[in-house]
């Protein structure tokens, strides 16, 4: 299923007001971007569109300021952080309503290669709501749509789908363009053997991801919080567990599915048990490790075991592709930490096309160190979880088709 979309190669942007809409959907502390890969994940895609002599304005989301101007969720900082990042000043259109007078004007005084930021677009209630009013003052401002943005890709929203819909070219970056060829190509026609290793805490999140990816996968390890609504399934004892006592039959269907379809599904077969959760999360606990089968019941699962770390690291050895969405445990705490960390090294240490999910994996393993390792991390996890389900995302289906 390779990208049959239009993307920044295939289009002439010089003289042209280009649209681009990012994910600069940081964490800021005080003002300042603690984290920011989002920002470096962009840069390819607008340096590329200034750098043809386009006249190139960014636009993203920030947090859930809910349609009213929030201070502290402006998009100053990031066009500071930007224009030391590019090296070259990006001007910031400071206005509540986002296409207003500072917007307006500094558009018109643009040159070839020129880069303005918008004010965050969520200050605008209109735009979850897909509303036209937004999305035609958004398209004013432009003779072309690019949209860079995975993050927002599962959300049809007026900067990403309503004004893609109102110019006369929409095409789609560079990030966006290379999560579609990992994550598609995954799903759609993997290297085989094919390992999915899906974790984190509900069942009820990860569903239809268990439900696709049984059919795609040759072997599905399950880890996490998740893991033992599956162990319960079973029939075995899971004490005071995390558990979705409206999927056991469900847990007990995929079960039953893998084996009619000849897929290997693995389950924890030991687990680090704790008397009660972490508080603060990572205080720190004693814990023991005993048999899945055997949790007493005063006690709770709360990571995967040694002999589950072996099994699961020598799944995926012989693996070629490998995608990984949801931690194996707490792993916010350091004794708890210990499943996720060695799954995270075992992906590190493979030979295969490693894919991590976004979301809470994508952030042990940049947290481990071992980033640079993986063959794609996601910077999409709700978006990520939508594709690996198998939906069509709204904000990759408005783009153009090449």
């Amino acid at each position: 299923m390779g990208l049959n979309k239009k993307s920044v190669d295939d289009i002439n942007v010089k003289g042209l007001r280009v649209l681009c809409r990012c994910d600069f959907n940081v964490p800021l502390k005080d003002g300042k971007i603690t984290d920011e890969n989002r920002l470096v994940a962009a840069l390819p895609t607008i340096k590329k569109l200034s750098g043809d002599g386009g006249k190139v304005i960014l636009c993203s989301h920030l947090g859930k300021p809910k349609g009213e101007p929030k201070p502290e969720l402006s998009l100053a900082p990031v066009a500071a952080r930007l224009s030391e990042l590019l090296g070259q000043e990006v001007k910031f259109a400071a206005d509540p309503e986002v296409v207003g007078p500072n917007a307006k004007a500094a558009v018109a005084a643009m040159k070839d290669g020129d880069i303005i930021l918008l004010e965050n677009t969520r200050y605008r209630v209109e735009e979850t709501k897909n509303g036209e009013e937004f999305s035609k003052e958004l398209a004013s401002l432009c003779d072309v749509f690019v949209n860079d943005a995975f993050g927002t890709a599962h959300r049809a929203h007026c900067s990403n789908v309503g004004v893609a819909e109102l110019v006369d070219t929409a095409a789609v970056g560079y990030l966006m363009q290379k999560e579609i060829d990992f994550l598609g190509k995954a799903v759609e026609d993997p290297v085989r053997p094919f390992v999915a290793i899906l974790g984190g805490a509900k069942v009820a999140d990860k569903l239809n991801v268990i439900n696709n990816l049984l059919e795609k996968c040759d072997t599905l390890i399950i880890g996490g919080g998740m893991a033992y609504t599956f162990l319960k399934a079973k029939g075995y004892e899971i004490g005071l567990s995390l558990l979705d006592d409206t999927k056991i039959d469900y847990c007990a269907e995929m079960i039953k599915k893998a084996e009619s379809l000849g897929k290997q599904l693995l389950l924890p077969v030991d687990t680090v048990v704790t008397a009660s959760f972490p508080d603060p999360i990572d205080a720190e606990i004693a814990t023991e490790i005993v048999d899945s089968d055997k949790i007493p019941a005063d006690r709770m699962g709360m990571d995967i075991g040694p002999k589950t770390i072996e099994l699961y690291s020598n799944a995926v050895k012989s693996a070629k592709t490998v995608v990984w969405n949801g931690p194996m445990g707490v792993f916010e705490n350091p004794t708890l930490a210990a499943g996720t960390k060695a799954v995270a090294a075992a992906l590190a240490e493979t030979d295969a096309t490693t894919i991590i999910g976004g979301g809470d994996s994508a952030a042990a393993v940049n947290q481990l160190g071992f980033g640079d390792k993986m063959s794609h991390i996601s910077t999409g996890g709700g978006a990520s979880l939508e594709f690996l389900e198998g939906k069509e995302l709204p904000g990759v289906a408005a783009a153009n088709e090449k």
